[in-house]
């Protein structure tokens, strides 16, 4: 008698009896919430304090980042002139956007998913947002199916490794449940946004949700993560405006949510991952607990808004800086230099001038003989706009912004 084949086990989070009825530990997370909300409040306090002009500048720079960070997640890289020029024509800042349709195809998407945060999120939307980020219709060289979700017999799955010893990390529902899949999707989201929904989530912690929903549908060919990353800051758009309509939903950018994501990209996707699979949870259980990934987002995210206020903490001391070089009146040479420091940053923030500038740099620098680059410096340190380290052949100069340090060069 043959031996009957036992049906396999589940394995993923779609496969639970209780999908996709998601949960977490609120109170467990209360903690990590309040930080959250605490750290998201000082940034938005700084930009608030810092004036419009400034703030825009401050926007826009951690736009063309985030930008550059959702990409890279996927292995992209995008041009970063091309960027710059679509984020500064989507925030009204240039007349036309860049020539690369890829880099501006993000850019709509990323500023759809902010300034239309309110307008009804449906399949067709999405559709559009998948388009915008291949208008060739290919991924590199393949082409995939674009504006429509995908509708291959092949299993969707999440691979990593080299060929012949590839490592499945997740496998998607197959490709005829998608519709219905994201129908209950897209209706949990509309129920659930913070203003007129019929329940009460935390905002962070719904855009936690959101994000492991779609990516656990991954409903398209390509570009899953970076429209999954689009409808985290969506959800966190509708969660500001729940807060205080008065806030612009732009502002989510600067939370640099997806730079964080970059920067911990094994963590983020370990998360994920662990959150998609099924391990030791009950099969007859009537929710799926999802607690470890909330609280991860919820760091990423708490993270995120720290390492975005010293980003605009050194946006407002730079700016001090520039009053003050311009109240010295200093020349067109000097100002060429300072400048050129001032983008340079400073060690503690990663950056720096490369071996801090000397004498003879600040000579090469600006076209003139030694001896007027040794007036100019010495005059720039009796107003107090640079400080001198080192001494001989070892002289340096930087910037005398508050918190800023460049260590001494050694000879």
């Amino acid at each position: 008698m043959p031996t009957p084949t036992l049906p396999t086990p589940p394995r993923y989070i779609w496969q639970h009896r209780a999908w996709p009825q998601l949960t977490f530990d609120a109170a467990a997370l209360a903690p990590a919430l309040d930080q959250a909300r605490l750290e998201q409040g000082r940034l938005l306090g700084l930009l608030g304090a810092i004036g419009l002009e400034q703030a825009n500048a401050v926007q826009r720079e951690l736009w063309v980042q985030e930008a550059l960070a959702t990409a890279a997640i996927e292995g992209e890289q995008l041009n970063l002139e091309s960027l710059r020029s679509s984020v500064a024509h989507r925030l009204s800042l240039a007349d036309a956007p860049g020539h690369d349709r890829s880099v501006d195809g993000l850019v709509q998407v990323m500023q759809n998913a902010l300034a239309q945060h309110g307008a009804a999120l449906d399949l067709d939307r999405l559709c559009r947002w998948q388009s915008a980020l291949f208008p060739g219709g290919t991924s590199g060289i393949t082409r995939i199916a674009v504006g429509r979700v995908r509708s291959h017999t092949d299993a969707m799955q999440i691979v990593s490794g080299a060929l012949g010893r590839e490592v499945v990390h997740y496998e998607a529902p197959p490709s005829p449940q998608v519709t219905a899949e994201m129908d209950r999707f897209l209706t949990w989201f509309e129920r659930t946004r913070p203003l007129g929904g019929d329940t009460a989530i935390n905002g962070i912690a719904r855009a936690a949700l959101v994000h492991l929903w779609f990516e656990s549908i991954h409903p398209f060919e390509d570009g899953n993560g970076r429209l999954g990353r689009a409808l985290a800051d969506m959800a966190l758009a509708q969660d500001m405006h729940a807060q205080d309509a008065r806030i612009s939903p732009a502002l989510v950018r600067v939370y640099g949510l997806a730079h964080q994501m970059l920067k911990t990209r094994a963590a983020y996707y370990d998360a994920l991952n662990a959150a998609q699979r099924l391990r030791s949870m009950a099969p007859e259980a009537q929710a799926i607990d999802v607690t470890p990934w909330v609280q991860w987002f919820v760091l990423a995210f708490t993270r995120a808004c720290m390492a975005s206020q010293a980003v605009v903490t050194d946006a407002t001391e730079k700016a001090h800086f520039r009053m003050r070089a311009a109240r010295c009146h200093v020349n067109p040479r000097q100002s060429k230099v300072l400048e050129r420091l001032l983008e340079a940053g400073h060690v503690g923030s990663g950056g720096g001038f490369l071996g801090g500038m000397s004498t003879d740099k600040y000579a090469k620098m600006t076209g003139t003989s030694k001896a007027t680059a040794t007036r100019d410096l010495a005059d720039l340190l009796a107003k107090g706009l640079l400080r001198v380290e080192g001494v001989g052949k070892a002289t340096r100069y930087a910037v005398t912004v508050p918190g800023w340090e460049q260590p001494a060069v050694k000879p």
